[in-house]
């Protein structure tokens, strides 16, 4: 059976306030690493987006796996799909549960207080202990190291599953910052504010054809896209 025939199930991620698959503690200790990771400055950051929320559902089970086309609801995954999607979210619900720990026992080493207990400074030191790696610099377009920064860029396909903490806390947080708000995250869209994209108005108008992004398209550009003159001149030497 495909998509095309898979049931919709007419709930939300918003359904509910809080957390679904976190503890209350979970919840604040992923809150606050992922505010850390986009922080809160002249624009809104992770906390603003509700990117802890994105996680939570991500996490919940397989019921907020694929929205429905029309945006009012979500498929319901049956057979071995479902079961695929089950052992994933297990192993990264593992990743989790393990990495709060990790992030609550550095936390006492260095303060001797949990993580949600410490300054931003100490936060930040601790998450550049678990990731092995200085905090990035400043942003500015002009940086010699544009990319870089503890996880891949994000763009599909991407294997989650053989990431650490980590990696997978980053590049989740970028998701629930950027994604579609119906997946739990960018709530009021700021996150696509922050980059100054207007978003589709609904996930319907991007399957119905009433919304593109084509104004955001290089003039002139055919495939393959990444070779016109206009993209290469933002790549790395």
């Amino acid at each position: 059976m495909g998509q095309a025939e898979w049931a919709t199930v007419p709930i939300s991620t918003r359904d509910v306030d809080g957390p679904v698959f976190f503890t209350e503690h979970e919840w604040k200790t992923i809150e606050a690493a992922s505010a850390r990771i986009i922080p809160t400055d002249h624009h809104p950051g992770a906390r603003e987006a509700k990117v802890v929320r994105f996680i939570d559902r991500m996490l919940a089970g397989t019921q907020f796996i694929f929205a429905a086309a029309d945006g009012n609801g979500f498929l319901r995954l049956e057979g071995r799909d479902e079961t695929a999607w089950q052992e994933r979210i297990k192993q990264r619900r593992e990743f989790y549960r393990e990495g709060i720990v990790e992030l609550d026992r550095l936390a006492k080493e260095r303060a001797e207080a949990e993580f949600i207990r410490l300054s931003e400074e100490d936060q930040d030191a601790v998450l550049e202990t678990l990731s092995g790696s200085p905090k990035p610099n400043t942003f500015s377009l002009g940086h010699s190291e544009v990319g870089l920064g503890g996880a891949p860029a994000g763009n599909q396909p991407v294997n989650e599953d053989f990431l650490e903490f980590f990696p997978l806390l980053v590049l989740n947080t970028r998701q629930g910052f950027y994604g579609d708000p119906v997946y739990g995250g960018n709530e009021n869209r700021v996150g696509w504010g922050v980059i100054g994209f207007d978003g589709p108005p609904s996930l319907a108008s991007t399957m119905d054809g009433s919304y593109t992004t084509r104004k955001y398209m290089v003039e002139g550009a055919e495939w393959p896209y990444d070779q016109h003159p206009e993209v290469l001149r933002f790549r790395r030497p």
